[in-house]
């Protein structure tokens, strides 16, 4: 028997922010392999009886290895499971989905992906941004803020990072970007680049602080919390209030 693999994308953590179709596979899923930053109310939609399996990875903290969780998909499959992978985000954006194709590929055990709503996206809906602006922000590139190793990644292009008409948006960047931030006016970015720091998008705890590349440097290089943040930088179209930041979520009926 040979089951079938859906690897869904859960979107930022807000449950509202789940596709159709991501819903769909949670409810007829036999087991769910979800990482951290997809668990919560997401696993809600799971049918009463699935088996939930953490298979999370955090910077610093004890994570499953990337062999056991491939293994733990054929294995599933095998028994003629339908197995959901449950990604945050994007699974397709720095979640090393590839190395779980390769896997199934291997074994002959078919799969789909289910696209989420990306992290980056939702940070930019809930500060109230666009994350392109006509004539002003032509492009907008995603970068990983660190290596295997945890260090700054040494094969990034930063002329491109550096790029004063680009929204730039790192993931995994808190503890490197006090670094990437001295590389980057290094480059000539000028050091008043608007930045916004997005922590635990999509969740209770959700928190936006907008700055500048070098104010944001030197915050992070006191201390980074624990919280999982992305990082944007670019000509952000901040409003003139207070905060640069939406109000109020569009009331209840």
């Amino acid at each position: 028997m040979t089951g079938f693999v859906s690897f869904v994308g859960s979107g930022p953590g807000d449950p509202e922010l789940l596709t159709l179709k991501a819903v769909d596979r949670l409810q007829r899923a036999d087991v769910v392999l979800f990482d951290d930053l997809a668990s919560g109310p997401s696993l809600g939609h799971a049918r009463r009886g699935c088996d939930l399996v953490s298979v999370g990875k955090r910077a610093g903290r004890p994570s499953a290895r990337q062999e056991h969780v491939n293994r733990l998909l054929v294995d599933h499959a095998r028994l003629g499971l339908r197995v959901v992978r449950l990604k945050s985000g994007d699974s397709g954006i720095f979640g090393r989905l590839e190395e779980e194709l390769v896997a199934l590929r291997a074994e002959g055990i078919p799969f789909e992906i289910v696209p989420g709503v990306p992290s980056a996206c939702a940070a930019a809906a809930a500060a109230g941004l666009p994350l392109t602006r006509r004539m002003t922000a032509r492009r907008v590139q995603f970068v990983t803020g660190h290596d295997a190793t945890g260090a700054l990644p040494e094969d990034v292009d930063m002329t491109a990072l550096a790029d004063p008409s680009a929204s730039t948006v790192v993931f995994m960047g808190k503890r490197t970007f006090p670094e990437l931030a001295r590389r980057l006016i290094a480059r000539g970015l000028p050091p008043d680049t608007p930045a916004l720091l997005a922590e635990a998008v999509g969740r209770p705890e959700q928190r936006l602080d907008r700055s500048t590349v070098r104010a944001l440097a030197e915050r992070l290089g006191e201390g980074i919390g624990d919280m999982p943040a992305l990082i944007l930088y670019g000509p952000l179209a901040f409003d003139e209030t207070e905060d640069g930041l939406p109000g109020a979520p569009f009331p209840e009926t």
